[in-house]
């Protein structure tokens, strides 16, 4: 599990369709860790000093934006929360929903607003000040549309984070909230015995 607070920008040393080597200021990784890149929960299987290696599936390269990064791309990393960690983002899983395109960046006096265009997959988990995880940063939703959601950026975290290199129709990472889909699921666990025949014995009655 992660908290989508972006420790520490990455470059990519090589990549394949179904390996990656990232160079990191991590000194303290082990062979097994967890470490999200770009939101993607990924496991550290090669450790030399400051050079992770880490391996990723045919289904995590079609719903991700790995297959797109090249040779010194720039990542966003977050290691495994440990017991003994601040929750100061929200909770995130590393498992990315799929990706969003960005529409619009707008820098703003204080703030960078960014539109983001994504599919009905998405959007069915996003609400209006719910959290959401782009690219592994943790971020709240300002607003919605029926075609994708704005965010509101605070300089440290635009500075701090992978943000800063984005351009206008780059593709993102988007994790949504795990609280609602799990949400959903009970929902239709509940509803699931209900049919029109029952309520319109229940109506009659």
């Amino acid at each position: 599990m992660f908290t989508g607070l972006v420790e520490d920008i990455g470059t990519v040393k090589s990549i394949s369709s179904s390996k990656i080597e990232i160079e990191t200021t991590f000194n303290d990784i082990s062979k097994g860790d967890s470490i999200a890149i770009n939101g993607v929960c990924l496991t550290a299987v090669c450790v030399n000093k400051n050079i992770f290696a880490a391996d990723y599936s045919p289904h995590t390269d079609k719903v991700t934006t790995l297959s797109k990064l090249i040779q010194n791309s720039k990542v966003n990393l977050e290691r495994a929360l440990t017991l003994s960690s601040r929750l100061g983002g929200h909770i995130v899983s590393g498992h990315v929903d799929g990706t969003a395109k960005i529409e619009k960046i707008e820098a703003l006096k204080e703030f960078y607003k960014v539109k983001f265009l994504c599919g009905k997959n998405i959007l069915k988990y996003c609400v209006d000040k719910g959290s959401i995880a782009i690219d592994g940063i943790s971020l709240t939703i300002a607003s919605l549309s029926c075609s994708g959601f704005e965010i509101f950026i605070i300089p440290e975290t635009f500075n701090n984070t992978i943000m800063k290199f984005k351009k206008v129709g780059a593709e993102v990472n988007v994790e949504t909230d795990i609280l609602a889909k799990y949400i959903e699921r009970f929902a239709r666990k509940e509803s699931s015995g209900i049919s029109p025949e029952i309520l319109k014995e229940f109506m009659t009655k």
